[in-house]
């Protein structure tokens, strides 16, 4: 039968993916099996003997272990597989290679910021380190509307970045960690040409800790406001 009842979608993979309803008896001429037993459309099929307890792979990734011995050509489901625990590298991007011809060609009109950065847009941004500046924060945006952002092209846009929250919330909890990594990575963006981050001043939500926390020290692009 033609290889085209399947696919294969990584070299390394441990299975076959059925393009339609496959019976028993049909041969995968490019895996070199014969599949045994009916194997629903969409479902997988072995392409080798698969010891109970080995890992089986699809898209080039463990997706789970055999829970008892797998024959070339019979069904990969739930009922012979199972979950366990092994070892992850998350490598993002480590097969990506090159394109020559495109490396040394494609561009795009970017920005390159003073630490080497680049971005695609120039946008100045109003955080706030609490619920209560929020309006403060809002208001400062809307001053800058599309009329008054004439006078400055190389500007996108003036926005305001509000939530609820900064007050009454644990001062050591996973809530304020995630809070200030979020905050710190919108003052980090480089999409960012300048940030002003409001705040009350009494809220627990910091500013100055989470200036300190993170390495964000007042320049040119970053200023601090902890009780307007």
């Amino acid at each position: 039968m033609s290889a085209s009842l399947t696919i294969r979608l990584n070299p390394a993979d441990d299975v076959v993916i059925a393009r339609q309803q496959l019976i028993a008896g049909t041969t995968l001429a490019d895996e070199g099996v014969t599949v045994q037993g009916l194997i629903p459309a969409g479902h997988k099929v072995a392409t080798r003997a698969i010891a109970a307890g080995e890992p089986v792979r699809r898209y080039g990734q463990v997706i789970g272990f055999t829970s008892e011995v797998i024959e070339p050509g019979q069904h990969v489901h739930e009922h012979n597989l199972k979950m366990g625990d092994f070892a992850r590298d998350y490598a993002f991007c480590a097969d990506a290679k090159p394109t020559e011809s495109v490396a040394k060609t494609a561009t795009f009109e970017g920005i390159v910021r003073s630490d080497g950065r680049v971005a695609t847009r120039n946008y100045i941004g109003i955080l706030t380190s609490v619920n209560c500046s929020a309006t403060v924060a809002r208001g400062i945006a809307d001053a800058f509307r599309k009329e008054t952002l004439t006078e400055y092209p190389n500007v996108n846009g003036v926005v305001a970045f509000t939530f609820n929250g900064g007050c009454c919330i644990d001062s050591k909890g996973e809530g304020i960690q995630l809070l200030r990594r979020t905050l710190a990575g919108y003052a980090r963006h480089e999409n960012f040409a300048g940030l002003l981050m409001v705040g009350l001043g009494c809220e627990t939500n910091q500013i100055a800790t989470l200036c300190d926390e993170y390495q964000l020290g007042e320049s040119d692009l970053f200023r601090p406001c902890p009780g307007w």
